[in-house]
């Protein structure tokens, strides 16, 4: 390209402009188009410019000049304050996302506030940059939403007040989602799975919702306790944000009614829990709403005669693997349970529950529990020992007695000794191994409640993908509201992972592997319309690129190839 002075002898005499001249690819030659019209010659000196020609002349020559230098400087790349590299790993959960329609919805639901932003555009840049890049909001605004191939429309101060507005209508998105995932997608709520969690924040002061109560990680620090309830698919149907300090067994209760109410499910649903949500009130409820229950229940606490058939070897069945090799023993039975409960007028009562429970004996649990149990026996000897404060004992106090004595070992109003409980010592060893459920579906065969209760994991993985893969603790929002839409976007980041893990691949790759894909695949920006793959090749990708059809493994990629992908839809 380069410029230069044409002159056209017309009939009012010279007319010059100036032309420009560069590459054409269609006819493989070089062609001339007007850069700057100048006027006639002689127009040109009644305005004072004695010679037209030179003085043009001159100015194509700077042109030539500038054009020179700006190439000079191309040939050798500097540095920038952007960055060419584009995080293209979210565009599965962006084609989950606009599949679902749901944005209709949310802009409608928009319409109450007066916002000059687009709160579902605000909302899914900031699920699919948790899901690429997990950090801060403010760093995310900053850092990682410029880089999403996408382009978004807002300010800072606008995320935030619409972070806020989310956070206080949590419940109504996740409605919405619900609503438009049971359309394309389908629940399976014959069955669902319970189990809550909490999140510390590194604050002395608590308030109304960041509460110091029993943290998960043993943080002192205040908690925000979360409830998370999936589908028998393992797709999540809700989530209940609660103050740190409040028991978790209520929270199970309040979160299966409000979805129940808000999603029209009226059949009857299996309840699936752990045995820290295992409580008479919350069994009870469950019978009542029409519903039923799985729970598992501490053999530990069981009564003797129940203990005693636990640990009876009859009637045991073995499961073995391909190789023969014992994976867990198994044996059932059916009887009427007590259980104690308060009626209407405050009353305690103890009613007999029609249940079926299944005991499993799994020998690699009970070879870890054995060698846990002797690691804090051992320690609860050298504290005893070394004549510890009781303070110091922590989790291994439970093997050990505080009782006052003198010095010939008359019990006294005293000094404290200290002696080991070999009774809970020998107890703790025999029922290692052992894990007892309890449930209301007495037809259901023994194998496919411990199926089902084992499936839980599967709610502790999506705890786990929050806390890890999403790094959704800890979190410096200050707000209530802030907060709750902070963890709604971690929410619906697990939840539109979760759809393609098991409705779109079929559950036959790992969140890990998924997740790799999502935060690795990038690309970088070599001209306007031409970038590089600068992804690393693996299993996956190889496979997600064969599903979809699409260039994931090409080196060089276009645009044009990018928004194909973004506009994907499964």
């Amino acid at each position: 390209m380069a410029y230069f002075l044409k002159k056209s002898n017309l009939k009012k005499g010279t007319y010059l402009q100036i032309y420009e001249s560069f590459y054409e690819p269609k006819r493989k030659g070089t062609a001339h188009k007007s850069y700057k019209a100048l006027g006639y010659v002689n127009e040109l000196q009644e305005k004072g410019i004695d010679d037209p020609i030179a003085f043009y002349k001159e100015e194509v020559a700077e042109l030539n000049k500038q054009l020179f230098e700006e190439r000079q400087k191309n040939s050798v790349k500097q540095i920038s304050d952007e960055t060419p590299e584009k995080l293209l790993g979210y565009f599965p959960l962006k084609s989950i996302n606009d599949g679902l329609g749901v944005k209709k919805y949310i802009d409608l639901m928009q319409t109450a506030v007066d916002f000059r932003f687009n709160v579902f555009d605000m909302m899914s840049a900031l699920v699919y940059s948790r899901a690429v890049y997990p950090c801060s909001k403010s760093k995310t605004y900053d850092e990682v939403i410029p880089k999403l191939f996408d382009n978004y429309d807002f300010s800072l101060s606008q995320m935030y007040s619409g972070l806020e507005y989310i956070g206080s209508e949590y419940e109504k998105v996740i409605e919405i989602y619900n609503y438009q995932i049971s359309q394309k997608y389908k629940f399976d709520t014959s069955h669902s799975y319970f189990d809550c969690t909490n999140f510390y924040f590194e604050i002395d002061k608590e308030d109304d919702l960041r509460r110091k109560g029993p943290s998960k990680e043993c943080r002192k620090e205040p908690i925000v306790g979360m409830g998370l309830l999936l589908d028998a698919n393992l797709i999540p149907i809700g989530m209940k944000i609660y103050p740190g300090n409040e028991s978790e067994k209520p929270v199970m209760r309040s979160v299966i009614d409000n979805l129940k109410q808000r999603n029209n499910i009226s059949g009857r649903t299996v309840q699936v829990a752990d045995k820290g949500l295992n409580c008479a009130a919350n069994i009870i409820h469950a019978l009542k709403a029409g519903d039923g229950y799985v729970f598992s229940k501490s053999v530990k606490m069981l009564p003797e005669t129940e203990k005693t058939w636990v640990l009876l070897n009859n009637d045991y069945r073995s499961v073995k693997n391909s190789s023969g090799d014992v994976l867990y023993r198994i044996k059932e039975c059916i009887d009427d349970f007590p259980y104690d409960i308060v009626d209407v007028n405050g009353k305690k009562k103890t009613v007999l529950l029609r249940e079926k429970r299944v005991v499993t004996y799994n020998p690699q649990l009970a070879q870890k529990q054995v060698f846990e149990i002797k690691r804090q026996v051992e320690k609860a000897r050298g504290l005893r020992a070394s004549e510890a404060k009781r303070s110091e004992y922590g989790d291994c106090a439970k093997y050990v007695s505080f009782v006052t004595a003198d010095k010939k070992g008359s019990q006294t109003n005293g000094k404290i000794k200290v002696v080991m409980n070999e009774k809970k010592i020998n107890e703790a060893l025999k029922l290692a191994g052992y894990n007892l459920i309890v449930t209301s579906e007495i037809n259901m065969s023994a194998s496919e409640i411990y199926e089902i209760y084992h499936n839980l994991w599967r709610i502790e993985e999506a705890f786990k993908i929050m806390k890890s893969q999403l790094d959704a603790r800890p979190v410096y929002l200050q707000k209530q509201d802030t907060i709750t839409g902070h963890f709604l976007i971690c929410y619906l980041t697990v939840l539109l992972e979760r759809l393609l893990q098991f409705k779109i691949l079929k559950n036959e790759y790992s969140s890990e592997d998924i997740f790799r894909f999502i935060k690795n695949f990038k690309a970088a920006q070599l001209s306007e319309r031409k970038y590089i793959n600068l992804s690393r090749d693996f299993s996956f990708i190889r496979s997600f690129a064969k599903l979809t059809d699409l260039p994931l493994t090409s080196y060089f990629l276009t645009v044009g190839q990018i928004k194909k992908m973004l506009n994907h839809r499964f």
